[in-house]
């Protein structure tokens, strides 16, 4: 299920890729290391989604450096199966490869910006044509390297799921003619390659999408589809600083209790610094750490057999009588019956609405709606994944 939480942002797996095509092109790091979404921490997490503008940002500097056509090719070139996750094999693993390119379009957001990025595919009799729409101007050249670069991704997995190598009839690009396209022949196979078109397109035979993936087995696509969600569900869109600074808080919390120099540690600002930015945004160290206990002590009573003394210790309370109390003050109830019931009731007495939060054996919808609460509202604060 996409949210308007995931509009802006894109995998953090595309981000490395665009990262690995900077580095191999020789762009300093000083003009995009500093980015937002870039530390370690959320760049290595397939769960974080950076802000588009930051992969968007290192493709300027690197098409700045070199044509866009090279920098598609290499793209492609880096981009074996597997680097984007379950999107791949949800195109490689379908009973044809039609019906992968079909679901990779209605999960093209698990790694794309879906608010500006999409994959459509049309049947036209004996031709299928396959269209990644993007309405960046056809002069932006870091927007041509990225409808080029879909376009051979989708060539290859098709031609992965078939087991040979897919020519498309013709190829047609939303972009500038440029001077030369060498790397744009190599990256489709083929010279028949219009530019300054309304759509950036490959067409095939349907025969060449239509036969039976030789290695498919019956039932996987059902299960990369039930992954894709579950894949989108968790995700955690960075937008902001508060963003990163909540999973940083979630790491240090998975890890040890955390305090706030060890937070301001992970994060590379001095413990005065992170204070004031918290207060910049409308909060406060005491109300982000107890988001973060709530969420953390919610999972390990729900994905764990440990005793609630156990997870007093491991959450940074002095005994079980404390998490007690503020088990019932968050959500109403007691440590026992929030593991049994498998989700909050009604908080309190005041008969408000229990926060809610990822919890093992929520929905979907319960996993994404604190994504898009407003996180600087004061006392509704997101919790912390």
């Amino acid at each position: 299920m996409i949210t308007q939480a995931h509009h802006g942002t894109t995998s953090s797996a595309i981000t490395r890729l665009s990262i690995t095509a900077a580095r191999l092109f020789d762009i300093p790091a000083h003009g995009y290391a500093q980015l937002l979404g870039l530390a370690p921490e959320h760049l290595n997490d397939d769960l974080c989604r950076t802000p588009a503008a930051t992969g968007i940002r290192i493709a300027e500097l690197t098409t700045v450096r070199v044509p866009w056509t090279e920098l598609s090719l290499l793209l492609a070139e880096r981009s074996s199966i597997g680097t984007l996750g379950v999107w791949d094999y949800l195109i490689t693993s379908a009973p044809t490869p039609l019906e992968g390119i079909r679901d990779a379009a209605a999960y093209l957001s698990i790694v794309a910006d879906p608010s500006t990025d999409a994959l459509r595919i049309t049947e036209d009799g004996g031709q299928i044509v396959i269209s990644h729409v993007n309405e960046a101007d056809q002069s932006y050249e870091p927007a041509c390297a990225i409808r080029a670069f879909a376009l051979g991704l989708y060539q290859r997995r098709l031609s992965a799921a078939a087991q040979r190598s897919l020519v498309p009839l013709r190829v047609t690009l939303a972009a500038r003619t440029p001077r030369r396209h060498d790397a744009l022949i190599e990256l489709y196979g083929t010279r028949n390659i219009e530019f300054e078109a309304p759509s950036s397109t490959l067409t095939f035979l349907a025969s060449d999408l239509t036969g039976p993936t030789p290695h498919a087995q019956p039932g996987l696509s059902a299960v990369l589809r039930r992954h894709a969600d579950q894949t989108l569900a968790t995700a955690i869109p960075l937008h902001s600083w508060l963003d990163l600074f909540r999973t940083a808080l979630a790491s240090v919390h998975d890890e040890t209790v955390p305090t706030l120099p060890a937070v301001a540690r992970r994060m590379a600002v001095s413990p005065r610094t992170l204070q004031r930015r918290l207060d910049e945004h409308d909060t406060t160290w005491s109300n982000e750490l107890e988001a973060a206990r709530r969420d953390h002590i919610t999972r390990l009573l729900h994905g764990t057999d440990l005793s609630v003394d156990a997870i007093a210790a491991r959450s940074g309370y002095a005994d079980a009588r404390a998490l007690r109390r503020a088990v019932l003050r968050w959500y109403g109830t007691t440590p026992a019956a929030l593991r049994r019931t498998g989700r909050p009731g009604p908080a309190g007495t005041s008969g408000e609405p229990a926060p809610e939060g990822p919890w093992p054996g929520g929905t979907v919808r319960d996993m994404i709606d604190p994504v898009i609460e407003d996180p600087t509202r004061k006392g509704g604060h997101r919790p912390v994944r």
